[in-house]
């Protein structure tokens, strides 16, 4: 099937998670841009608070559709080896990109989170959600970065994503929901795959924060 739009798959995908409904330790974070309006209609329906967590994807020099890693917030790095190899991706090259997309990072983080602290995960049931996957390196290094902050279970929440990448992840986070696609791009499951602006974030964090649930 295919999804109107970003909204209308956060919203079909709320339904996996009723239980979660109300309960004061979870968390619901959108991965980067194009997961946070999915991860706005979860956080909606859970009554649960919102925030992004940031990733960037790491390209290929010129080719930087196809991903040869991905970095995040706090400096985790990860790689797709296979890519690496095949490609013979010099060290220095790799060390190029990450501080380039790093420096994209800080900037993002610093419209963000200006007036509100990054929520608080530790010892919290996270809800990591993204748009769809084609490859796993973004989600990969998201959770890489989240293990460290220590929360009781991460659930991987994807639209659609391919079976080998479900599998993938399945070895990584404590659950993962959503619908297996045979195809390995995200665009052809959206009539609307319009990238999310900087405004728009914005506009759906101002909706669902809740200063009293944050910490310093």
């Amino acid at each position: 099937m295919r999804f109107q739009d970003r909204y209308e798959a956060g919203r079909m995908l709320a339904a996996k998670f009723a239980a979660y409904t109300g309960q004061p330790d979870v968390r619901v974070l959108g991965l980067s841009r194009g997961g946070l309006p999915v991860a706005f209609e979860i956080a909606q329906t859970l009554k649960a608070p919102l925030d992004i967590f940031l990733v960037r994807k790491l390209g290929v020099p010129g080719h930087e559709e196809l991903a040869m890693g991905a970095i995040t917030t706090g400096g985790v790095c990860v790689l797709d080896d296979e890519v690496v190899s095949y490609l013979n991706i010099a060290s220095e090259t790799i060390a190029e990109a990450a501080a380039h997309e790093r420096e994209k990072l800080e900037q993002q983080e610093r419209v963000y989170h200006l007036s509100h602290p990054a929520l608080e995960v530790s010892g919290r049931t996270v809800i990591l959600v993204t748009d769809g996957l084609a490859a796993s390196s973004t989600m990969r290094a998201a959770v890489t970065a989240l293990r460290a902050q220590r929360p009781a279970r991460i659930i991987a929440a994807v639209p659609s994503a391919s079976p080998s990448t479900c599998d993938e992840l399945r070895a990584q986070v404590d659950e993962v929901a959503g619908d297996r696609s045979p195809k390995p791009t995200l665009a052809p499951w959206y009539h609307d795959f319009t990238q999310i602006t900087d405004e728009e974030v914005r506009a759906l964090l101002a909706r669902t924060r809740q200063p009293a649930r944050r910490v310093a």
